[in-house]
């Protein structure tokens, strides 16, 4: 378990077992859902498969970069270029051959939500969900919650290409209009900022309004401000399947024993695709790994966050400590470590800070992160059921886009309107793809999942009186 990382029981208390709503997932998606479910006066049971801070979750091991900006993974001709990575070592995502039906099915999807439309969608959606999730931090910051653990320090946006930078010089209007506090960084302004660091690019762009969390301390934090708010959090429970009847999930079967919950929020990952196939559900949902290497931080090192963004790579302090964190690797549950997309990361560092003293590697982490093809979140109702709900696929901008997402979910869950339209983060918004790329077992019950006859109005797994 790691330093601070809270203890749980062998098993769940007795009053855990019956809470209004139970979470499973405790990473950020997780506890941002609990946490605004308990503010509008939810009992909460929180369940996660290891322990909340655990090295092994991608809430971890992340650069934990909080910016108003938004590239989706899509976008024309990525898919060809993923699929040359094989010969371009240097590609910033990595599809390697697979015969995998759920996985080709996904890339059917990511090549058409590549069109210049959706693209311009989504990435409007993603900085909306990120503006928001920056006040909710700011609000966090200045509050009297006990472990505050955003620090907003701006950010740079670094562009290798001439080409690259005219893009974002053109876009830039639009990106304030928006009210994103970004701004063209003259030379002069950049050395000002990092006087330390030589930089090999051709502008920089200055997101005034970004910063980072502290992980994995803000993980660790935000689950003990919830168990101090009366969350109840049951860690190495591992869900074993789901007690149907009719649209209703009246249980939920673990290693540590069975929940009864009015509501369910599977918020689980990576791992969420495999919940959702219990409850007959498939989701356009893929683990994508990512990496990041930790340093021992050099005298010449930035001393503020740095993305160097045709590279889709982070650079962050981290004490004394300096993190790069990047790449794409479309390879199933594989967390494995690839010393080739390692050598890219540090490559790409290398290119855009040429000065940058070479010092002892700390740590090399590998993660997964749970990515939709058109970089939008699964945020709503399960169609088939009137008390399952999802929130997951939040990629690698989980720690940007999870805390709007879990007000989301409780405005849901609470009856109120949500505070943005649901519409596009619906889990059916994909259409079908050719019958060869289906999965075959797509509409096949799992085992793990019981169902049994609906029950009669006002019974308790009706959700009337227990």
């Amino acid at each position: 378990m790691p330093d601070g990382a809270l203890s749980s029981p062998s098993s769940p208390s007795g009053s855990c077992y019956e809470p209004d709503v139970l979470v499973i997932g405790g990473g950020v998606a997780g506890l941002w859902c609990a946490y605004f479910l308990r503010l509008a006066g939810h009992t909460v049971t929180v369940l996660d498969r290891n322990a909340v801070g655990d090295p092994v979750a991608c809430s971890s091991g992340n650069t934990g970069f909080v910016a108003n900006g938004g590239v989706p993974l899509a976008g024309p001709g990525v898919l060809r270029h993923g699929l040359f990575s094989v010969l371009r070592p240097d590609d910033r995502l990595a599809l390697p051959p697979t015969l995998d039906r759920r996985r080709l099915h996904w890339l059917w999807q990511l090549h058409r939500a590549g069109s210049p439309e959706q693209v311009q969608r989504s990435a409007a959606l993603m900085m909306e969900f990120k503006r928001r999730s920056l006040e909710i931090l700011h609000e966090l910051r200045v509050s009297d919650l006990p472990h505050p653990d955003f620090v907003p320090t701006g950010v740079v946006q670094a562009y290798k290409t001439a080409d690259a930078f005219a893009r974002a010089r053109r876009a830039l209007p639009r990106a304030v209009a928006s009210g994103i506090r970004l701004r063209v960084l003259e030379p002069e302004e950049l050395r000002e900022l990092e006087p330390d660091t030589e930089f090999d690019i051709a502008g920089a762009l200055y997101n005034e309004g970004g910063g980072f969390l502290r992980v994995p301390n803000f993980v660790v934090s935000l689950a003990r401000t919830l168990t101090e708010m009366g969350v109840d959090l049951v860690e190495d429970c591992t869900v074993e399947g789901f007690e149907l009847s009719g649209r209703t999930a009246v249980g939920v079967r673990t290693n540590l024993g069975d929940f009864r919950p009015r509501e369910v929020v599977v918020a689980a990952g990576s791992w969420s695709a495999t919940l959702a196939r219990m409850l007959d559900l498939e989701l356009e949902l893929q683990p994508v790994r990512g990496y990041t290497v930790t340093v021992r931080r050099p005298d010449n090192a930035p001393r503020g966050l740095v993305l160097l963004v045709e590279g889709t790579v982070a650079v962050r302090p981290f004490g004394d400590q300096l993190r790069y964190g990047g790449d794409m690797v479309l390879a199933g549950m594989d967390s494995s470590i690839a010393a080739r997309r390692v050598a890219r990361v540090l490559r790409t560092v290398q290119a855009h800070l040429p000065a940058l003293e070479g010092t002892e590697v700390l740590q090399v982490w590998a993660g997964l992160r749970p990515c939709t093809p058109d970089s939008l979140p699964f945020i709503g109702r399960a169609p088939a059921y009137d008390n399952v709900t999802v929130a997951a696929g939040h990629g690698h901008n989980g720690m940007g886009l999870t805390p709007v997402g879990g007000q989301l979910v409780a405005q849901l869950l609470g009856g109120s309107t949500p505070a943005m339209d649901l519409a596009p983060f619906r889990l059916d918004r994909y259409s079908a793809a050719p019958s060869w790329l289906r999965p075959r077992n797509a509409r096949l019950r799992v085992a793990g999942a019981r169902r049994h006859p609906a029950p009669q109005a006002g019974s308790p797994a009706a959700g009337g009186p227990r």
